[in-house]
């Protein structure tokens, strides 16, 4: 008796519920309908082209989304609106009916339809309805498109934003009309720009060729977009309010090509002592954190900006080490030594001085492959009084290694041996290494084999082609706490090979920290229990030898 009236309370909520559900999705149907005729009106009504883009963009998002509801009860509920692409289709068909004049507008939209309509199915791998009406739905995309191209001018941002549609078409299909395709739509964009007054068509076009890779093509029009923005009748704060607001975004092209324009402008008309200030400020901001927006590359274009304007003298310690540090993590070492040379030169004792001493060794000894020189800076650091910082510590194991390499067993086994006995129970991992050298000085064995390969790979003359270039490694965070998970990966460039797959293996040595990686990994996480520098190196070979050589460093608090 007690288990039939569970079952029908069960019954009786099961149907309460799905009761609720079909009242909620009748609201909502009746919502989408009141905003649907509305919208409907609207269009009917306009006056102006110009008029017509906010309600389009609205009847899309009004067929191709729905905001997801929160199932009860653990009910599925109804699909959404996500497929009602072929819905919105007939609607449109159904306005120009109404109004001829709108044909341009619902060629477009149907066009887009269509495009997102593919994208969906493959998306959701739909393959019935892909195979049956897939080539329909491109050939409708392509004549709407075109019929829109076909009613419009260069003039009217929707001519560009109907090419830009085709343009990612035979992009996504990968098929021959692609490169075409894209070179019309820059020369369009190119020829709207001459008189355009809306500009930001251009910057949205701009945004969706760099979502889809075309990096090169995105920062020509964003140069254009700037350089509009630039003669419009905006002043230099305005200026750099909208460099600043795309920064802050993430549009670091934009904002760079903003900025470009900016500087220009304030450099002309400011006195050297307000502008130098702002450049800096630029500077700081787009220099390299592991955290935040960076680039580089754009920083030390600014900081040489800078020294053209001011000379070295307006670099304090600090504005010294950060240049250095930039310029290290865009991998520019030798000019990153030549600034941490500049920053020892001029300070010669701060909180930064043992590191880029340091620095200057590895980048002597292993990018230009001056072992003396590396050797001088080394010692440098092993003579400093009353105790060894870390990078002293790091600087033995180096001079250590130098003459391991050399076959200088004696010289090697007395950097090692004093680094053990000024460390004593400090630099677990470093000590770790340095016994490993000693057992293999003690017992008449090679170098361990990766690091024996990076070594020759760095400092033997037959391997100079061997210049970093075609290996890129990276670690995140460059500035890492003690026991901080740290990320070290690779990106290695080889030579194309039809569709063969070249197998690569992986020589990890030097500061791998609390993981050995095997040489199948291109990449792999670890930990540093000891401050200081780390030096990680990697040599990447294939079945017919070394294909590069690089490093990479991570500094350890």
């Amino acid at each position: 008796m007690a288990k039939s009236k569970i079952l029908i309370i069960i019954l009786l909520l099961l149907f309460i519920t799905g009761y609720e559900l079909r009242v909620t999705g009748y609201e909502s149907y009746a919502q989408d309908s009141d905003k649907l005729s509305a919208l409907r009106k609207q269009i009917l009504e306009v006056k102006t082209s110009e008029e017509l883009y906010a309600p389009f963009e609205e009847l899309k998002d009004l067929y191709f989304s729905r905001p997801m509801t929160k199932s009860e009860g653990g009910i599925p509920l109804p699909a959404g609106k996500d497929n009602r692409y072929t819905d919105f289709v007939e609607f449109l068909k159904s306005l120009s009916q109404q109004n001829k004049a709108l044909e341009p507008f619902t060629n477009y939209y149907i066009a887009q339809s269509r495009y997102h309509q593919l994208k969906y199915l493959e998306d959701t791998q739909k393959w019935d309805e892909y195979f049956a009406k897939g080539n329909t739905y491109r050939d409708e995309l392509t004549q709407a498109a075109k019929n829109a191209l076909d009613a419009t001018t260069t003039k009217e941002p929707l001519n560009l934003y109907a090419r830009l549609l085709l343009w990612q078409f035979h992009k996504d299909q990968q098929d021959a009309g692609a490169l075409a395709a894209l070179a019309d739509l820059m020369s369009s964009v190119l020829e709207y720009s001459k008189s355009a007054v809306d500009i930001k068509p251009i910057k949205n076009i701009a945004d969706k060729l760099l979502s889809f890779g075309e990096k090169v093509k995105s920062r020509e029009l964003y140069g254009i977009y700037a350089e509009r923005l630039s003669v419009s009748n905006i002043k230099d704060d305005g200026l750099a309010d909208a460099a600043v607001g795309f920064y802050r975004e993430g549009n670091l092209e934009l904002a760079e090509s903003i900025y470009d324009i900016y500087v220009d402008r304030i450099t002309k008309s400011t006195a050297k002592e307000k502008l130098i200030p702002i450049l800096i400020d630029i500077a700081r901001g787009f220099s390299y954190k592991d955290q935040g927006q960076n680039d580089p590359v754009y920083a030390e274009k600014i900081f040489k900006k800078i020294e053209e304007l001011a000379g070295k003298k307006v670099f304090d310690q600090e504005l010294l080490y950060l240049r250095a540090f930039n310029l290290e993590k865009a991998k520019e070492f030798v000019k990153a030594k030549d600034v941490y040379s500049d920053l020892v030169l001029a300070f010669s004792e701060t909180v930064h001085t043992d590191e880029a001493i340091f620095k200057m060794g590895i980048i002597n000894t292993y990018v230009l492959r001056d072992v003396k020189k590396g050797r001088d800076y080394f010692e440098r650091l092993i003579q400093k009084k009353p105790a060894l910082s870390p990078w002293g510590i790091s600087a033995l194991y180096q001079l250590g290694l130098l003459s391991h390499w050399e076959n200088d067993y004696t010289r090697a086994k007395d950097y090692y041996n004093k680094l053990i006995e000024i460390a004593a129970v400090n630099y677990p991992q470093t000590q770790a290494c340095v016994r490993e050298r000693l057992k293999e000085i003690e017992e008449a064995k090679p170098m361990e084999y990766n690091l024996k390969t990076f070594l020759d790979a760095s400092l033997k003359e037959e391997n100079n082609m061997l210049d970093m270039s075609k290996l890129d490694l990276r670690s995140h965070p460059y500035k890492a706490k003690k026991d901080e998970s740290v990320n070290i990966n690779s990106t290695a460039y080889t030579s194309p090979t039809g569709c063969m797959q070249i197998e690569l293996q992986y020589l990890w040595s030097g500061d791998s920290g609390s993981k050995k990686p095997s040489p199948q990994q291109a990449a792999f996480d670890t930990t540093y229990t000891d401050a200081g520098t780390k030096v990680i190196n990697l040599v990447v070979v294939s079945p017919t030898g070394i294909i590069e050589r690089s490093l990479d460093l991570v500094d350890v608090y």
